[in-house]
């Protein structure tokens, strides 16, 4: 009995924490300062709208009229396409982290993580509806939905720099300073791990033709 009453709350705390992140879309500088100091966000609903928002974008490319969108299944890996956003939102977390914690920044980084799944909130929202209106739209409707799926993305950046600045407790000025900064340090991030994987595969070949010389000789 009691076990069922934790989960019941449990589960009760992940709906009431996702739709906090609506909050979070209108009003992001109380909804991020909210989110983590107030522990009003939860990792289960981070992760759920990251999880929708890379279910949708794949979904895009099957049910969005070709009006707005031509693909060419034989040429798309669904794997390298997720990671296409996984991969730099996980740069980008990290880097940002790791400077900030240098100049004073409050956030830690599953904060970070956090907020940055939250700020993703507007892509699915808009993304799901506009997909599906794409198909009964004319091509002379096209701007329209062009101007709304742009509008998906700039609000996402815009909660981007609020969710940032509020969580390390930054002005704005710092916080787009350093939120320029957590982009050079994906790409410094980028490098380093080609550096990593190239010193690997070397390491690797290396040893591998030490054991066929080794098998030659005996």
């Amino acid at each position: 009995m009691i076990a069922a009453l934790k989960k019941k709350e449990t589960f009760q705390k992940y709906l009431k924490s996702l739709r906090f992140a609506l909050y979070c879309t209108t009003h992001p500088l109380d909804g991020f300062w909210d989110l983590t100091h107030e522990k009003r966000g939860t990792y289960a609903a981070a992760n759920t709208i990251l999880i929708l928002t890379l279910l949708i974008r794949v979904m895009k490319l099957r049910y969005t009229s070709f009006i707005f969108m031509t693909v060419y299944w034989e040429d798309i890996n669904i794997f390298l396409y997720i990671a296409s956003i996984a991969f730099p939102l996980a740069m980008f977390v990290v880097g940002n982290w790791g400077l900030t914690t240098l100049f004073d920044g409050k956030g830690r980084l599953g904060q970070v993580y956090m907020a940055s799944c939250y700020a993703l909130t507007p892509y699915p929202l808009m993304q799901f509806p506009l997909m599906i209106f794409s198909n009964f739209v004319t091509v002379d409707e096209a701007e329209f939905y062009s101007a709304l799926s742009a509008i998906s993305l700039v609000w996402a950046a815009l909660l981007f720099v609020a969710a940032m600045g509020q969580i390390h407790e930054f002005n704005m000025g710092k916080n787009i300073l350093f939120i320029f900064a957590s982009l050079f340090a994906m790409l410094v991030i980028v490098f380093i791990l080609l550096l990593f994987f190239s010193m690997i595969s070397q390491g690797i070949a290396y040893f591998i033709s030490l054991a066929k010389e080794i098998m030659f000789r005996l």
